[in-house]
């Protein structure tokens, strides 16, 4: 009996730098708005110069994918301010400087042999290699 096999793929979240700030994967079949919710909630307690260690960001980004009504009610009352294209109304032109940031940040974990390349079979396995590459592009970017 051949095994079978799921194809999972890495989702992000990223700060204005280009950051990872959380990071999953999904199965390639699962729509990206199914993975909004947990990716933000994945989002760890970041420490700021002045103040208490902020626990949400304060405003999401996000293309046609995450247009959806209870999406935005979600994000709403946790208070994050949220500026999410609308399908038929806006062009994801709009958020081509927002978008370019983690296209950029996709690209550099592209770039990692393993990740370009699914060679585990586990989906645990595959999520240990990309929070290590995730690992690297932060410490590669804080070090210069």
């Amino acid at each position: 009996m051949p095994h079978i096999l799921t194809i999972h793929r890495s989702i992000l979240i990223v700060d204005r730098h280009g950051l990872p700030l959380s990071i999953g994967i999904s199965a390639a079949n699962l729509h990206d708005s199914q993975a909004l919710i947990p990716l933000v909630r994945g989002i760890p307690p970041i420490r700021s110069r002045r103040g208490p260690r902020r626990r949400r960001p304060g405003k999401l980004h996000g293309d046609k994918g995450y247009d959806y009504r209870h999406l935005r009610r979600w994000l709403s009352s946790r208070g994050i301010r949220h500026r999410l294209a609308r399908k038929g109304i806006e062009s994801s032109q709009r958020l081509g400087k927002h978008r370019w940031v983690v296209e950029r940040t996709v690209s550099w974990l592209s770039g990692c042999r393993r990740l370009h390349r699914r060679y585990e079979r586990k989906p645990e396995h595959f999520l240990a290699f990309t929070s290590i590459a995730a690992t690297l592009i932060c410490h590669r970017r804080l070090a210069n």
